[in-house]
C-alpha cells in the first residue's frame, strides 16, 4: 500500500484550520495506482455475491463506480440533497467540521441486493454510518464497507462496528 500512500498529498488547514486534508487527486490521476486501489478495495469481498456497489458523493463515485464496473454490477450513487430527481430516503450525519445529509432513490436497491459500500475516506464514520442507514432503508444487505484511507484517531471504525470494514491506508 506504500505505492498508494506515496500518491496522496497532505493539504494543511483545508477546508478549515486544523484539518489535514488527504488529497487523492495524484492517486486517481495515475492509472497504475488507480487500478491498484480499485482492485484492493474489492479484493476482500470477492466471492461474497455482491449485487450492487454504493458510493458517497463525491469521491466515493470515483472508486465505487470503478469497483462496480470491475465486479460487473450496478452502481448506486448516494447524493447530497436535491441532486436525485426521484423519490428519496434521507439520512443526516455529523462531519469532523460540520454536518450534511445524503439521499438515495427509494427504488435504487431491493431486499435481494447485497451491497458493497465504497468511499475514499473513513474519518469520524458519520458519512459511512448515514450511508449504511440509507442502504438498509431500501431493505438491502450491506456486505461490507471499503475505504482508500482511514484516519484511525477519529474513531470511525468503532462507529461502524456492525459492519465488515476494509481500509487500504491508515493514518
Amino acid at each position: 500500500m506504500q505505492r498508494l500512500k506515496d500518491k496522496i498529498r497532505n493539504i494543511p488547514d483545508f477546508p478549515e484550520p486544523g484539518i489535514q486534508f488527504k488529497d487523492i487527486t495524484p492517486l486517481v490521476k495515475d492509472p497504475a495506482t488507480l487500478r491498484l486501489a480499485v482492485h484492493q478495495l474489492m479484493f476482500p469481498f470477492l466471492g461474497e455475491h455482491i449485487t450492487a456497489v454504493a458510493g458517497m458523493e463525491a469521491r466515493g463515485f470515483i472508486f465505487g463506480s470503478l469497483v462496480a464496473w470491475d465486479l460487473g454490477v450496478g452502481f448506486v450513487p448516494l447524493r447530497k440533497p436535491g441532486k436525485l430527481p426521484h423519490d428519496v430516503e434521507s439520512a443526516s450525519y455529523e462531519l469532523e467540521y460540520g454536518s450534511n445529509t445524503l439521499e438515495i432513490h427509494k427504488d435504487a436497491l431491493t431486499r435481494a441486493d447485497r451491497v458493497l459500500l465504497i468511499d475514499d475516506l473513513l474519518a469520524t464514520g458519520g458519512t459511512a454510518a448515514a450511508s449504511c442507514e440509507l442502504v438498509q432503508k431500501t431493505g438491502a444487505d450491506i456486505v461490507g464497507c471499503a475505504f482508500v484511507i482511514e484516519l484511525d484517531d477519529l474513531g470511525g471504525r468503532e462507529r461502524l462496528s456492525d459492519y465488515r470494514l476494509h481500509s487500504l491506508i491508515h493514518y
